[in-house]
This record gives structure tokens, C-alpha cells and sequence, in this order.
């Protein structure tokens, strides 16, 4: 099928009016036909001039026909398609100028279509054309066999219900995000209408009273959705006194949901759900309801909730298409995912499902990225199938930090801000070293993530979100100058309240090594020959050389790995020999550390740059201490056993 509909043009000649015709066309079965059909508007390929190969009643019979996100004008839809006898019709958001009643007037004028269509999906058109109401030309009610109607999101008015409840055989309306105020007209379908989707209606305006009336006259009703992509209180107690309404009401209900309108307790639920046995799904997605042990999820009953990960993921396969409800979803499911323990491939196939859905949509993504982190961390990424892998991981990781970032400053919600900086700490530190300079060039980057430093330490907190800052910081500003060092401010930082914290974090034996080795670090740079001149007392400058020292001497390795290098190149001016041996063991120190962790990595680095020479030039030269030498031959052994293994394996013979 692709390969047909990416070559449809070689396949194909031009009629006179610009439509293809296939050169030579088998007799498609109808099924074929109707799934051709499909994939040429899933590629992108179905538009005014592909759709004429449909024109050819005799070979290509179409009976289910998808033309979804098409480019169909009227004219083409009405030559190429309506004169099939077609039975299903899926026309909801083609990219032209097509409306609602270009469709209803191309489908009524063939009387095969206007007895034997059954499905019509029409969401995100417009009702009428540029002339208004003059231009719809025919009536819902002349579809004599249309069961199943579907106009969400379109400009559906009260006027319109009414045409359409006067439809003979309508058993499933959708009017979700529609103009439609009052659902009086549709006491006009009461005995036949079993399924009616009602979500996100802004616009409705008749009292709660009238509204819970005309349901209860609904007996035949099976699925109702009255769900609110707004997430909002339900100040009228619209889904309270629904589920309270006594006198056996919507007794043949299997299906309802309410999800999106908060302040929904659980004893009513309950009793609701209890009433009704055959009811098999129920919506309560950002209810506040959902956590009794009925509702669980887990038996007959499916819930769409956020009390647990079943109710989640039942969620994320029934929403996919509602963007409010994905995120909302989603930024539950991280926390939910936060400690997983065992690999969830089928919950990150519904993550990726919900990130395809809403390409277009930052918030969407941000919150996605996170849970993917969650799900895909460690050991538990060598449980995921290597396809789904595959699909979820490759994507441009500068951009995405970027765009986060922007999302991030749009938005004030603690959630979205752990995460957002969670995902940019964490993209940060894979990318090159270009990109890193690239992106702490970009002012707004390092403001917002500054911001939140300064917001949590005026606040006196230290959690999750001012970790990831000050990582996504670090990373940022790490081995790039232009991003963070401003020549003229160093002499700021001679500051002796500063400086003597700072030691005191360094020689306090109950600080744990990574942060002696951070705090050593900023000494080291400050006691250099090459640091900003020594302003302060001269006999604090002493001491901190001294424990500096004493105190790399006494750092035994850490169980995990601490930092990571992408050069040593801020190290080497710290290994001149005009230094003093504490900051030349704080850098040779950190050097040891990470060669011993990842050799065949940091030793071809190190031999590289050209780091091997300075450490062979420090441990022959006359005054250089005892201490550091020991260092310093240490590493220049791990390299020899590394970049030579032969030799080394000799030497050990001999």
C-alpha cells in the first residue's frame, strides 16, 4: 500500500481535468479498495488530484471511506467519492475549505449514500460555508440510514441538534466542543439514541434541573460522556445530583463519563456504580473520586482515574485525543513512575502514543519526556523491546532542551517546573561541548534557571527542582567560560565569610567527599597562581593551602560516579609547577578518580591533550612534593596499563 501510494504518480496518467487514472487496475476487492483509500490520507498523498483514481467505480469499489486530515476540495470529494455506495465516512478535519453542508449535500445527492451510509464522522469542519446558512442545501434527516454521527468541535448549533434529532435511525451522537446550549431536541430521539458524547461543552446554558431532566428521559442511553477538557469545579453540582438522581435513572448505562469536573466524592460514585451492575467503564479522571477499592480498576469495572497506575493507563487509551486530559494524566503518571522496579513496555507504547497525538504541544512533550526518563532509566530500559526503544529515543537533544526552556518560562506550575528542569539537566549533560556554549550563550536559559535558584534559597528549600537547576547550571557552564565567567567579578569572590565556609565544608569530616571535592575545587581555582589576586589575610591563604593537602590526601573514592569530564583542559594550568601542592593534588586527585572509573575513556583523553607530557614534566622536576609525584606516577601507571596492555602484561612476567 505505501509503495503504491508513493508512487502514484509513476503508476498513473492525467485525465483532462487533472485527476490521475491508474495506467492498468486490477479489480481491487472492496476491502483493498477501502484500505488504499486510508493509507493515501495517512501518507499525506490523498488530495484533488490523487482521489481521481476512485473514479473507476468498476475496479476500485469503496464501501469505508477515511479521508481524515486530507486535501479535498468539495468538488473532488462530490466526483471521485460520493458516487460509491458508501456505508462508513470519515471527512472529520480535512485541510481545505470543505464544510459540513459541502459534505451533507455531496453525500445526499446520491440516493445509494442516502440510504445505505450508516457512519458519518465530520469533526473540526465548519457548518456552513462563506454564505452562512443559505448554503446548507440539505438536511441531516435525509440520511434515512445514518446510525453513528460524529460533528465534534464543530460550530454545531441548537438549530442544527434539532435537524439532526429528527434523524429516524441515529443511535450514537457526538457534539463534543460545539455551540449547542440546550439538549431539549434531542428528547425528539429518546427511544432510539444509545450513546451520546457530550464533552467539553462550554457553551451549554440551560439549568442543571432541565439538564439532568432530558438525560433521565434517555432511557435507551448506553454510553454517555458529559466529561470537561477544562478540569474546573463542578460548581452546579451538575455530576452530583446526576449521579444522585433517584427513580432508576439511565438504567441500561455501560458506559459514563465525568472526567474534568472536580469535587466528585466517592460515596456517591460508589452507590451509583453499586446501582448499576452492567456498567462497565466509568470516567474520573480529575474528579477527586476514585480511590474506594470498587473502583480500582482491576475487575469488570475499567476506570479512567489517577489513583493508581491501572486507572492511569486506562486513561492514556481512552483520551489519547483530549491534550487537557493527556497532561493531566501524564503529569500523575509521573509520580507514579518515579520508583518503578520492574520494565512497563506497555505503559511507555501509550506515553509514546500520547506524544505522537500531540506533536505540536510543548506541554505535552515536557511532561512525556519526564515519564519516559522514569520508565527508561537503568535496568529498566533492558527490559523495553528494542523497537519501542528505538522509537522513543531518537530526537534533536539542543532543540529540545531549548524549547523546554521556553516552555518553562510560560508556565509557573511547581509540576511542570520540576520536570522542565529535571529533563533540560539531564539533556544538558549529553550534549557536545559547541552545544553547550550555543545554549548557555542564550540569556533567557540561564535567567530562568537562575530565577529558580534565587526563588528556593530566599525560601530556605532544598528539594528535587533546585537540584536539577543547579546540575542543568553546572552543565551549562562547565568547561565553557563565555557562559559563566565574567573576568572582572572574580575579585568578588574574595569575600572571607565566603572563603571560610567554603574550607569549612572542605575539612569537616561528616560532608560527604563530593561535596569536600566541589568545595576543594573552588578553593584550588582561588589559591592559583592564575586565580584572581589574593586579597584577603595572608594567613588564611596559608591554612587553605594546608588543607587542601591534608585533606585530598585523606578522600577516599566514592561507590558512585561522581562527575564526568568531557576535557581536562581546566586541569592542566592547575598542574604547573609554580603551584602549590594542595591545588595540584585537587586536580590530580579528580584526574585519578575519574581514570580509575572509566579508563579507556579518560586515558586516550588524556593522552590526547597532550595531559600525559604535564604529568611526566610535574613528576620529574626538582621541587615538586613528595605527595604529588606519588599521585601522579599512580596515573601514569593506570595509563601505561591501559594505552599498553601488552607491554604492562610483560613487565608483570619479568
Amino acid at each position: 500500500m505505501a509503495c503504491v501510494c508513493h508512487n502514484v504518480e509513476v503508476l498513473c496518467f492525467a485525465q483532462e481535468d487533472g485527476s490521475l487514472q491508474f495506467h492498468h487496475c486490477p479489480l481491487f476487492p472492496q476491502e483493498l479498495a477501502d484500505q488504499l483509500l486510508r493509507k493515501m490520507a495517512d501518507e499525506g498523498v490523498l488530495n484533488d488530484r490523487t482521489v481521481g483514481i476512485f473514479q473507476n467505480l468498476q475496479h476500485l469499489r469503496l464501501r469505508r471511506a477515511y479521508i481524515q486530515s486530507s486535501q479535498l476540495s468539495a468538488e473532488a470529494f462530490r466526483r471521485s467519492l460520493c458516487p460509491h455506495k458508501l456505508q462508513e465516512l470519515n471527512a472529520s478535519h480535512i485541510h481545505s475549505n470543505i464544510t459540513v453542508s459541502d459534505v451533507l449535500h455531496s453525500l445526499t445527492s446520491n440516493k445509494l449514500c442516502r440510504q445505505g451510509l450508516q457512519t458519518l464522522h465530520m469533526d473540526g469542519l465548519r457548518l456552513y460555508g462563506e454564505a452562512g446558512e443559505e448554503s446548507l442545501q440539505a438536511s441531516f434527516s435525509m440520511l434515512r440510514g445514518l446510525k453513528k454521527l460524529s460533528l465534534a468541535w464543530t460550530d454545531l448549533d441548537d438549530k442544527g441538534l434539532e435537524d439532526i434529532s429528527t434523524m429516524p435511525m441515529l443511535e450514537s451522537l457526538d457534539i463534543s466542543g460545539t455551540n449547542v446550549t440546550d439538549f431539549t431536541p434531542l428528547l425528539n430521539c429518546q427511544s432510539r439514541l444509545m450513546s451520546l458524547t457530550a464533552h467539553g461543552l462550554q457553551k451549554l446554558e440551560m439549568p442543571t434541573s432541565s439538564f439532568i431532566l432530558v438525560l433521565s428521559k434517555l432511557q435507551s442511553l448506553r454510553y454517555l460522556d458529559i466529561s470537561n477538557d477544562r478540569l474546573v469545579m463542578d460548581g452546579d453540582n451538575l455530576v452530583q445530583q446526576l449521579l444522585e438522581h433517584p427513580g432508576g435513572m439511565l438504567p441500561q448505562l455501560v458506559s459514563l463519563d465525568v472526567s474534568g469536573w472536580r469535587g466528585v466524592s466517592d460515596a456517591t460514585v460508589q452507590a451509583f456504580v453499586e446501582a448499576r451492575p452492567g456498567l462497565r467503564f466509568i470516567g474520573l479522571l480529575a474528579t477527586g473520586a476514585g480511590g474506594s477499592e470498587l473502583l480500582c480498576g482491576e475487575e469488570h469495572l475499567k476506570v479512567a482515574g489517577e489513583s493508581s497506575l491501572t486507572q492511569l493507563c486506562e486513561a492514556l487509551r481512552r483520551y489519547s485525543d483530549r491534550e487537557s486530559f493527556v497532561r493531566e494524566v501524564l503529569a500523575h503518571l509521573y509520580n507514579h513512575t518515579s520508583d518503578m522496579e520492574e520494565p512497563q513496555p506497555h505503559i511507555l507504547k501509550l506515553v509514546l502514543a500520547g506524544m505522537r497525538q500531540h506533536a505540536d504541544s510543548l506541554h505535552v512533550q515536557l511532561v512525556a519526556s519526564a515519564c519516559v526518563f522514569n520508565l527508561t532509566i537503568q535496568e529498566l530500559v533492558l527490559g523495553m523491546p528494542l523497537r519501542l526503544l528505538g522509537n522513543v529515543v531518537p530526537f534533536d537533544r539542543y532543540e529540545a532542551a531549548k524549547l523546554i526552556m521556553v516552555l518553562l518560562g510560560n508556565h509557573a506550575d511547581q509540576t511542570v517546573q520540576r520536570m522542565a528542569v529535571a529533563v533540560v539537566s539531564i539533556l544538558v549533560s549529553k550534549l557536545s561541548t559547541e552545544e553547550i556554549s550555543e545554549l548557555g550563550a542564550e540569556e533567557f536559559i540561564m535567567k530562568q534557571l537562575l530565577s529558580i535558584v534565587q526563588q528556593k534559597a530566599s525560601l530556605g528549600v532544598v528539594d528535587s527542582t533546585l537540584k536539577f537547576a543547579l546540575s542543568a547550571l553546572w552543565n551549562l557552564t562547565d568547561e565553557t567560560p563565555t557562559a559563566s565567567e565574567v573576568e572582572e567579578l572574580r575579585v568578588e569572590l574574595m569575600n572571607e565569610d565566603l572563603v571560610e565556609h567554603i574550607l569549612s565544608l572542605l575539612i569537616n569530616p561528616v560532608v560527604e567527599v563530593n561535596v569536600s571535592y566541589f568545595a576543594g575545587g573552588i578553593l584550588a581555582h582561588l589559591v592559583s597562581v592564575r586565580g584572581p589576586v589574593w586579597s584577603l589575610d595572608a594567613e588564611l591563604l596559608r591554612t587553605v593551602q594546608e588543607k587542601l593537602h591534608s585533606s585530598v590526601l585523606s578522600w577516599s573514592s566514592p561507590d558512585h560516579a561522581m562527575v564526568s569530564y568531557r576535557t581536562f583542559q581546566p586541569f592542566y594550568p592547575l598542574l604547573h609547577v609554580s603551584q602549590c601542592s594542595g591545588v595540584q593534588l585537587w586536580a590530580l586527585w579528580a584526574i585519578q578518580f575519574v581514570c580509575s572509573q572509566n579508563a579507556p575513556q579518560y586515558c586516550n583523553m588524556l593522552q590526547s591533550e597532550g595531559g600525559t607530557d604535564i604529568l611526566r614534566i610535574l613528576s620529574s622536576h626538582p621541587d615538586t612534593h613528595s605527595d604529588v609525584k606519588c599521585l601522579t606516577e599512580n596515573i601514569l601507571k593506570i595509563l601505561e596499563r591501559n594505552l599498553h596492555p601488552a607491554s604492562s602484561v610483560c613487565d608483570l612476567k619479568l
